[in-house]
């Protein structure tokens, strides 16, 4: 529970916090300033203000305990160096928050935060002046001017009547037989020179305080130009920031009714095959009772078409052999024929036995031709 604990924890664990306010510390000790979100801004305030007071103390055991915090060397060094010196007439109080415009994404407070002795624009020497607007400004510098002068005007009258009643004095001091000495004459002539002196010493400071006056006044004109320029392009930046925005808003847009038109599509597609099937298969069960039908007769016409086709080519094989056999008949009947004719035409050429080789021969042929029959 948080009982007693006030501080703010920035949302990080004590470790995070703790490394990020010396991140901080060290850069604001480097560049004077920062810009930050308000509640950083007080968290760092309390942070850093203890060490600058430690820091007025240029001692070993004081740069060791702000090490220990900040553990930079660079930063420790410009901190017991010029910062140091710099704030060493004041008491407390070393840091300022200046409030911004809340930041573009969040709407998070947004600030600076510097070391007061580092900027010159707000000084305490400075006298207070009206808040005027910018066409103002030259008639009251104007002003200032003319007060100085009549101011410088009304001194030198009352010189010049003081050295007028002493030479009066003088003069009367003559006339009446006073006795007057050199010496008397000489301490007055010597105070009125003192008084002229201190006249002109104040007129002359008159003139400075006005022209510093008049320059500061510049200087915060300047620094308000500056910061209404930085407010215009900060409101340029935005509004070019929000048209984008709202130009990828479009965009997301048109992309997602595309896609929504591309689904809508395809599901009209899907819900049309759908319906084609289901008309193909309620025409299959209107006439399933002719398709088995169709499916019995179609193997049994496969089969007899198988038979005719085996009967066709037993048929044709007898047929073939019958053929070959007449055509065998045909060629032994010729060659008989033909043997026979040429024995009766050698018998007769030439009327003599043949010889028993010759008859050996004939009777083989005649058998080689029955065996072929």
């Amino acid at each position: 529970m948080r009982h007693g604990k006030k501080f703010n924890h920035l949302s990080r664990k004590a470790p995070h916090r703790k490394a990020m306010l010396a991140n901080m510390a060290c850069s604001l000790i480097e560049h004077k300033r920062i810009k930050t979100t308000v509640a950083k801004a007080k968290a760092l305030r309390v942070y850093i203000e203890p060490l600058l007071t430690k820091s007025k103390e240029d001692t070993t055991h004081s740069r060791r305990t702000v090490f220990s915090y900040l553990k930079q060397k660079q930063a420790i060094t410009e901190l017991f160096g010029d910062v140091a010196a710099k704030i060493a007439d004041r008491p407390g109080g070393y840091t300022r928050i200046l409030k911004l415009s809340n930041r573009l994404g969040d709407n998070a407070e947004m600030c600076f935060i510097e070391l007061v002795d580092y900027n010159e624009d707000y000084t305490t020497d400075k006298p207070k002046r009206k808040k005027t607007r910018r066409r103002g400004a030259g008639k009251s510098s104007e002003l200032q001017t003319s007060e100085v002068v009549t101011e410088t005007t009304t001194i030198e009258e009352i010189a010049e009547t003081i050295t007028d009643g002493n030479a009066e004095n003088v003069e009367g001091t003559q006339d009446s037989g006073a006795e007057t000495t050199e010496a008397e004459e000489a301490e007055a002539t010597t105070s009125t020179e003192e008084v002229a002196e201190e006249v002109k010493e104040e007129v002359a400071s008159k003139e400075e305080k006005a022209e510093k006056t008049i320059t500061e006044e510049s200087k915060v004109e300047d620094t308000t130009e500056e910061v209404v320029v930085e407010e215009k392009t900060e409101e340029a930046e935005s509004e070019a920031k929000e048209e984008e925005v709202e130009e990828t808003a479009t965009t997301q847009e048109e992309v997602i009714e595309e896609k929504e038109e591309e689904l809508e599509a395809e599901v009209t597609e899907e819900s049309k095959v759908e319906e084609a099937q289901d008309t193909a298969e309620e025409t299959v069960e209107e006439e399933p009772t002719e398709t088995a039908e169709e499916i019995q007769q179609e193997p049994q016409a496969e089969l007899t078409e198988e038979k005719e086709e085996e009967v066709e080519p037993a048929e044709t094989a007898e047929n073939e052999i019958e053929k070959k056999e007449t055509k065998t008949e045909d060629t032994s009947e010729e060659n008989v024929v033909e043997s026979s004719e040429e024995i009766i035409e050698k018998t007769e050429a030439e009327d003599v036995p043949e010889p028993e080789e010759e008859k050996d021969k004939t009777e083989d042929d005649s058998d080689e031709q029955k065996k072929d029959e």
